[in-house]
């Protein structure tokens, strides 16, 4: 490092330089008589005294980031389990169970160890393809039960692995104040939405708590009414975790105290065009801010930051919405994206949670003035932390 270089560096800086290059005096000297110092020694240092940098290409470092951080998640969550110890549970036919139980347990977290429809921990121990056929098995058997709203936690772990993939590798997600997720009874997570084609915040939101909460804990994200109609999707969106879009589902989840994800923008921010990215829409009516304070449930806002990127949409078709109401007649959607890339740019994203906004009690609750003051508050505050990220960021991929 010359001595150009050094002076870009602040005194604190150069201290820790000089420190790890045991300077002496360095405590008594000036930031320029540092700066002076460091060029000189490095100077005077012989070849085989310089230290060999390394430069590694980005897709290596990509890969060793990623894997780096699985090896992180797969520690944590096996500290979950009692290495040691199987489930206790066998079927009437005699079958044992083969998964490794709860720590403190005596069954796994498919059989009573936890309740698995609202702690997300992987049912072998770990996250992996090598865990399959013994999901499958289970299955098979159906040696478990779903929850009433069609939470199937084996189809729901398969979900999780396979979104992994796009949450460590492809999108390479970072997340901000996860600890502002409660670690136990019921809360909204309210965030703003994008995607013009698939809900990957959806997706990506559920890894987060998944993967980076202290207590990993099972979002269920509201959908709207075509991921309930379209086939073999409906089916598949409910068994991986997801609640449809109506006051029945949010009351079932938040009355047994689970995690609610909600989209208030709905249709109108996953279908905005590039040119409104990270402007929030209307929260529409503010339903969620009902349902948090009937159940005394806290809401967290979240900031996304890559999910209007993946897709962007060039426009908006309203001939294209008569196409999608022609062929689902329940369907509300006015307008449709029109996206020219089929397959998602890899961008960077990523997800901030903001402190709780607590519930206020009856009086807010029969004042819709004040209810729609705090949903205003609440867009507000998602938006100032987009605006934020926007600017801080560096390049999109």
């Amino acid at each position: 490092m010359n001595g150009a270089e050094l002076h870009h560096l602040t005194k604190a800086e150069l201290m820790t330089i000089a420190r790890r290059r045991d300077l002496p005096g360095r405590s008594r000297m000036t930031k320029a008589q540092l700066i002076a110092a460091l060029a000189e020694q490095e100077a005077s240092r012989t070849p085989s005294e310089v230290p060999v940098r390394t430069v590694m290409p980005a897709a290596a470092a990509k890969r060793a980031g990623a894997a780096q951080r699985r090896s992180k998640l797969d520690a944590r969550l096996a500290a979950f389990f009692d290495p040691d110890l199987r489930c206790a549970w066998t079927s009437v036919e005699g079958f044992p169970c083969g998964l490794p139980a709860i720590a403190g347990d005596v069954s796994c977290a498919l059989h009573g160890g936890i309740d698995i429809h609202d702690r997300v921990l992987p049912l072998g121990g770990h996250l992996g393809f090598d865990t399959w056929p013994t999901l499958l098995r289970h299955l098979g058997l159906a040696t478990y039960d779903i929850d009433p709203i069609g939470l199937d936690p084996v189809i729901a772990e398969i979900a999780w692995h396979l979104t992994n993939y796009l949450y460590f590798d492809y999108f390479r997600v970072e997340v901000e104040g996860i600890e502002h997720v409660p670690g136990d009874g019921p809360a909204i997570v309210v965030g703003n939405h994008g995607g013009a084609a698939l809900p990957y915040d959806a997706f990506m939101l559920t890894a987060a708590v998944a993967n980076e909460a202290t207590v990993p804990r099972r979002l269920r994200v509201i959908g709207t009414e075509i991921f309930n109609m379209l086939p073999w999707v409906s089916h598949l969106y409910r068994k991986a975790g997801g609640a449809y879009a109506s006051r029945a589902d949010a009351d079932h989840l938040l009355r047994r105290g689970r995690l609610v994800g909600v989209f208030p923008e709905g249709e109108r921010g996953f279908m905005k065009p590039v040119w409104e990215a990270y402007r929030l829409q209307r929260f529409g009516r503010g339903g969620f801010l009902t349902l948090a304070e009937q159940h005394g449930a806290p809401i967290v806002p979240v900031a996304i930051l890559g999910s209007e990127e993946v897709h962007p949409a060039v426009g908006v078709s309203e001939t294209l919405a008569r196409v999608v109401r022609l062929i689902w007649p329940e369907q509300r959607v006015e307008q449709v994206a029109v996206v020219l890339n089929p397959i998602p740019l890899p961008v960077r994203w990523q997800i901030r949670f903001l402190p709780p906004v607590l519930p206020e009690g009856d009086e807010t609750l029969h004042d819709p003035l004040r209810m729609l003051e705090r949903t205003e508050e609440i867009r507000g505050t998602i938006q100032a932390a987009l605006d934020e990220m926007v600017d801080r960021r560096g390049g999109r991929f």
